[in-house]
């Protein structure tokens, strides 16, 4: 008597596995062309527009990118530079303090919580910790500086009831220092987490390796820990420099409006209705970010660390 075996329902993950890589990689690539590569291709396209006061015209030039770099062949009366430049070199001054202090900041940060604290229980609440500044928006946390860096705020009245100051001190609010400062108090974080989250994939056996050899803890940490942790920093300085280049709302809020970047240029551009004009202007600082990743990815091969 021949007996009937049922058909069997295939797993799911083995029709996963079944379909072509290009069929599954079509939802992630139709969300990544539509919200990120349509729209720079429009900026693009728009750089190369005419404009007046009242409309855009399609067409192309190249006027917009010569407006930018007008005068940038040699220097002013004055010996200063052009506008264009010295623009970038005070973006790129701001990128690099910036960059420089949460470094050191993130990595001291996420070396405590990964080393010197054993439980899980307290690395979790301690990294909660770090986030409660995100709890709200940018633009109050920049603003609850005004009432601590004022010329008749809390530490300057500290200062002058000390006797450390004579005056108020005028640089600490609206200043290259309150941008800084801002600038590190918003975006430490994003150097922390891919830090810390590096240093938790290091294996505890290399360190205990080091010290059964004889290595210092300073030994340790810049040996085995420094370049095990290589990608981690490189993901948080691009995650800081990225965000710092096209900053505007902190520069405009703490440096009184009175600092220029390279992104309050292209907002300015923007509410005058100059849209081609600013998009030539977000189309040189993407390249000039560009070739910033790109020089950091060749420090560090981040597809082979990962």
């Amino acid at each position: 008597m021949s007996t009937v075996v049922a058909p069997t329902q295939a797993p799911a993950g083995a029709v996963a596995r079944g379909l072509p890589a290009w069929w599954q990689a079509a939802p992630f690539s139709t969300v990544f062309a539509l919200f990120f590569v349509l729209p720079l291709l429009l900026v693009l396209m728009v750089s190369f527009w005419h404009f007046n006061e009242y409309e855009l015209i399609p067409g192309f030039t190249l006027h917009n990118y010569a407006a930018i770099f007008e005068g940038c062949s040699q220097r002013t009366d004055q010996g200063d530079l052009c506008v264009t430049l010295s623009t970038y070199l005070s973006t790129l001054k701001f990128c690099v303090l910036v960059w420089g202090i949460t470094l050191l900041l993130g990595f001291a940060v996420a070396y405590f919580l990964a080393f010197h604290v054993p439980s899980a229980g307290v690395q979790t609440g301690l990294f909660v910790l770090c986030t409660v500044p995100f709890w709200t928006s940018n633009v109050i946390r920049m603003i609850s500086w005004v009432p601590l860096l004022g010329r008749n705020g809390l530490v300057n009245q500290t200062l002058q009831g000390l006797g450390l100051t004579q005056g108020p001190l005028d640089w600490l609010l609206y200043s290259d220092f309150s941008v800084v400062l801002a600038f590190v108090h918003l975006y430490t974080l994003f150097m922390i987490v891919p830090i810390f989250n590096s240093m938790m994939r290091i294996d505890s056996s290399l360190l205990e390796a080091a010290s059964d050899a004889g290595a210092s803890a300073w030994q340790t940490l810049w040996h085995v820990i420094v370049p095990l942790s290589r990608t981690g920093v490189l993901i948080g300085s691009i995650f800081v420099i990225t965000i710092v280049m096209g900053d505007f709302v902190t520069i405009g809020v703490m440096g009184g409006q009175q600092i220029a970047s390279v992104g309050k240029i292209i907002q300015v551009q923007t509410s005058y209705l100059q849209f081609p004009l600013a998009a030539a202007n977000a189309v040189i600082l993407l390249a000039v970010v560009l070739m910033i990743i790109w020089g950091l990815t060749r420090l560090v091969d981040i597809r082979r660390e990962l």
